[in-house]
């Protein structure tokens, strides 16, 4: 979450690659907060077991990219935008309903 912070305090991270730099920015939002949300699943999984872990997780991810929107809206060059909230909520989302149907699978050892 610092990481995601750090980032999102920087003036301007574009280099002017128009349409493919867009997609892979959006594309690299949706994953990063997969990961946080997996992240936070594993925290909280063997208290919570993995179906209340991967809502909580899903609920700390998608309440922080909102912070994060609106962190960006006091940042030079920056504007805080809710589709952007989407796109970082949809990674944590898929990210919870893939844990809640069980994946990953753990092997009994």
């Amino acid at each position: 979450m610092v990481l995601i912070f750090l980032f999102s305090a920087q003036p301007s991270l574009e280099v002017g690659l128009g349409t493919p730099e867009f997609v892979l920015r959006k594309l690299v939002h949706f994953g990063e907060y997969a990961l946080l949300s997996l992240l936070w699943w594993r925290a909280f999984e063997p208290g919570l077991g993995p179906r209340r872990a991967a809502l909580v997780g899903f609920l700390i991810s998608s309440g922080y990219a909102a912070t994060d929107e609106l962190h960006q809206t006091f940042v030079e060059d920056r504007n805080g935008n809710p589709v952007d909230w989407l796109i970082d909520s949809a990674g944590a989302g898929l990210m919870a309903i893939l844990l809640r149907s069980g994946l990953p699978r753990r092997s009994a050892a």
